[in-house]
């Protein structure tokens, strides 16, 4: 009984598949109308591709010194959660259908003259910690994955590229401070 049931039901999948594509409902719209499409904000806009050169043009430029000043572009960067602790893991993509998606996207998703690249050095060393040379976290600097994924990538070619180096500061101690020894007895 039950075999004979499931036979029956792939020969229907069978037959009703052979007959979908043959089925075409008509209307009086055209398919490559847009009319129902809606407008794009341009500020949310994320399809244009921006140059790397016109990135690195734009780190060094008086825009980007109003923007964001002496501080790193992720400072005054914020991120807006439910609750009163933040969640460890930041948000997949401030981005999708090449619009911004969110209200609140992070540093890199919001200003889109900020392109990851090896070349653009000076954006890059940013997103390295000054002390250890180590890649900072998504959620210290509040990237989203895709864009610290992004960033990885592009430190990890800089670094072999030779366009990033590290080098550990010397510091030099003054041992005597630590090492008293006592004249007394």
């Amino acid at each position: 009984m039950a075999l004979s049931f499931n036979v029956r039901s792939v020969v229907r999948r069978l037959v009703l598949s052979d007959l979908r594509p043959t089925i075409r409902f008509y209307s009086d719209q055209q398919e490559g109308s847009n009319e129902e499409q809606k407008e794009i904000d341009p500020a949310k806009d994320r399809t244009k591709i921006i140059p790397v050169e016109t990135s690195i043009k734009y780190m060094q430029s008086k825009a980007y010194q109003q923007t964001y000043g002496e501080n790193t572009v992720w400072a005054l960067y914020r991120r807006n959660h439910k609750g009163g602790f933040a969640p460890r893991k930041t948000r997949k993509s401030c981005v999708r259908n090449g619009m911004i998606s969110t209200g609140n996207p992070c540093p890199i998703c919001r200003d889109e003259y900020l392109v990851l690249d090896h070349r653009n050095t000076k954006l890059l060393e940013q997103f390295i910690s000054e002390y250890t040379g180590q890649v900072l976290d998504a959620f210290k600097t509040g990237l989203c994955q895709k864009k610290h994924k992004e960033l990885l990538v592009a430190i990890e070619r800089a670094w072999d590229h030779g366009h990033i180096t590290y080098d550990v500061p010397f510091r030099e101690y003054d041992y005597s401070l630590y090492n008293k020894k006592s004249n007394s007895v």
